[in-house]
């Protein structure tokens, strides 16, 4: 059993953000002010080389609770954000800036490193999630989703294979190397973006993901562009698919 604590709080625009501890795993937990009715939890995983409240997380998290009343709650990734690296994490991001520099394709580093991380984070979420249902506006029994894109996904596909508490998942952008044996196991409801024109992930392999998940209802997003030009308003598709499956209806933001 892992210790939580809130270690911070401070609100703005009807929304309270908190951030904790489970052991000594930072994260944020973000919620409505409007009261402490129980409401759904969306875990969220964020991309590599960023952290928990990046404004892609931020940003996310506002849609969500502004827009359904859920709950949004982020860790930091091993070797990410408030957490410190190790030598192991030096090395594999000083390889993927010497591949980078080179022009060699980065996504097998990527892939190892993204696996590697996977390993130690899966663990965290869970943990966080036991700790995070004890909240009384959260409970045991709500519905519980999860939304990572890129290191999301890397950490997200085996979180969600093996956690039934989470029922609904938008997941996007990685190579199916790793991943495609354990979306087998996903039957939840997902939604995948993917970029046409990604150079990093070519389609093939972005639809080798896709197809890979066993679930009845996936559905697929993909847009033309490049890997960093993932369109914002795939982020109200995700909310809406959220809505959708974790029961809370969508309002416009104030």
């Amino acid at each position: 059993m892992h210790s939580f604590k809130f270690t911070s709080e401070s609100s703005s625009n009807g929304i309270v953000e908190r951030d904790f501890t489970v052991g000594d795993v930072p994260g944020v937990l973000w919620s409505p002010a409007s009261g402490a009715d129980r409401a759904p939890l969306v875990l969220m995983g964020h991309g590599g080389g960023n952290h928990k409240k990046h404004p892609a997380m931020s940003g996310r998290a506002r849609l969500l609770v502004t827009g359904c009343g859920f709950h949004v709650a982020v860790i930091d990734a091993p070797g990410h954000g408030d957490r410190p690296r190790t030598a192991h994490d030096e090395a594999e991001i000083a390889e993927l800036f010497r591949a980078r520099a080179a022009g060699e394709p980065e996504g097998p580093i990527v892939v190892r490193y993204n696996a590697h991380l996977a390993e130690l984070a899966v663990p965290e979420y869970l943990a966080t999630l036991d700790a995070l249902q004890e909240l009384p506006e959260i409970g045991a029994d709500g519905p519980v989703g999860y939304w990572g894109i890129n290191m999301g996904t890397a950490i997200g596909i085996p979180l969600v294979a093996v956690e039934p508490r989470i029922t609904a998942a938008v997941f996007g952008q990685h190579w199916p190397d790793v991943l495609a044996e354990k979306a087998k196991q996903i039957t939840v409801p997902v939604e995948y973006d993917m970029q046409w024109d990604d150079e990093h992930i070519s389609r093939q392999e972005g639809l080798a993901l896709f197809d890979a998940f066993a679930s009845q209802e996936k559905s697929l997003h993909v847009n033309s562009g490049r890997h960093k030009e993932l369109p914002r308003f795939e982020a109200d598709s995700a909310v809406r698919f959220f809505a959708r499956h974790l029961g809370r209806a969508v309002t416009s933001p104030a």
